[in-house]
């Protein structure tokens, strides 16, 4: 790892550290081996379930970590501000609710409306501005200005030292995986499971994933400078970047192995794969590593995979569409019934 790169990830130290934080409000999150998308992948599957933590995402950890040393920082704070699409929102909002701190979050206009609805609840103060997420987040950092408050980074040290206990949760448990898939959006959770990875000695190949229609980091990765592109997906909207954010391109050039991008259309197939294979809910972002699985295909016969559904806050009319919606992976069901050979290890929760 390069110089540069490892100071910009926590170390163990660090890590264990907001592990104290994390576990002070949440249980950590199950591992699970699932027979029907085993078979489906040829390969032996552990899916990292962020599903089932407190707000339906990874992003909590983060929240978590960030808000709990900010408060002892600046104890007489006017409040924060962020900008979101919804996962990071409600880590905030859940997190500032638990220190007293009144939270504004930025979210683009016709944003999902149970995510906002989610957020509102945790008593968050919405402000809708903007077509997508770059524009929110400008929108933010002028109202943090304006109103004199503090804003919340989409990728902070702290955000991936939370994000990177669950990382830890998935090696420890298993840490003989070949590689893990993990969706890039502001790139917080591709730091935690590279910081992880390393905290712990491991060799594990890191693949990125980003959507087809959203290529900011993947051509970034590729051309070897930063790389605006637009977005234009209808369903990953966790993973919707047009710019990407500097720090995590740093750790993403000098730490992952290669970056994949997935169609709308592949997506919404694994979506419905995690439905049948698992009856999970993954949101477009949260199902992305899987979709990258299935591209992958023979590339993955016979190895060890980790996969992360690393959220599943998506509204339910747009999830009964995927599942209404025609596609192949449905033939899992028909599939030779032959038992897959047997998972190594437990669900190490």
């Amino acid at each position: 790892m390069t110089q540069a790169a490892r100071e910009l990830l926590p170390n163990r130290a660090e890590i264990e550290q907001a592990a104290q934080v994390v576990y002070g409000a949440m249980a950590p999150t199950p591992q699970l081996s699932w027979p029907l998308l085993n078979r489906a992948l040829g390969a032996q599957v552990w899916v990292k379930h962020e599903n089932h933590a407190p707000t339906g995402a990874f992003k909590v950890r983060g929240g978590m970590v960030y808000m709990d040393k900010l408060a002892r920082e600046q104890p007489q704070l006017a409040g924060v501000i962020s900008a979101t699409r919804g996962n990071h929102g409600q880590s905030i909002g859940l997190a500032a609710a638990r220190f007293g701190i009144a939270a504004t979050i930025v979210v683009p206009e016709g944003n999902s409306r149970e995510k906002n609805a989610a957020m509102r609840a945790l008593g968050v103060s919405l402000v809708e501005h903007g077509s997508e997420f770059q524009e929110s987040r400008e929108h933010a950092q002028q109202l943090a200005r304006e109103r004199g408050l503090h804003m919340i980074p989409s990728y902070h040290r702290d955000l991936v030292a939370g994000v990177s206990t669950y990382w830890m949760e998935l090696f420890a448990a298993q840490p003989d995986l070949d590689l893990v898939l993990v969706p890039v959006g502001q790139g917080s959770g591709m730091c935690g499971a590279v910081a992880a990875r390393n905290a712990l000695g491991l060799k594990t190949r890191v693949i990125g994933v980003v959507s087809a229609h959203a290529l900011a980091y993947k051509l970034s990765f590729e051309q070897g400078a930063a790389v605006e592109s637009p977005v234009s997906t209808r369903i990953a909207d966790g993973v919707a970047c047009r710019v990407p954010d500097e720090a995590s391109l740093a750790v993403l050039r000098a730490e992952v192995d290669e970056v994949v991008a997935v169609t709308d259309d592949e997506v919404m197939d694994a979506m419905k794969l995690y439905f049948i294979a698992t009856h999970n809910v993954a949101e477009g972002a949260g199902a992305c590593a899987l979709a990258a699985a299935r591209q992958l295909g023979a590339r993955l016969h016979g190895r060890k995979v980790g996969l992360t559904l690393s959220g599943g806050n998506v509204d339910h009319d747009v999830f009964a569409r995927v599942l209404a919606r025609e596609s192949a992976v449905a033939g899992v069901l028909d599939a030779d019934a032959s038992p897959p050979s047997p998972a190594r290890g437990g669900e190490g929760r």
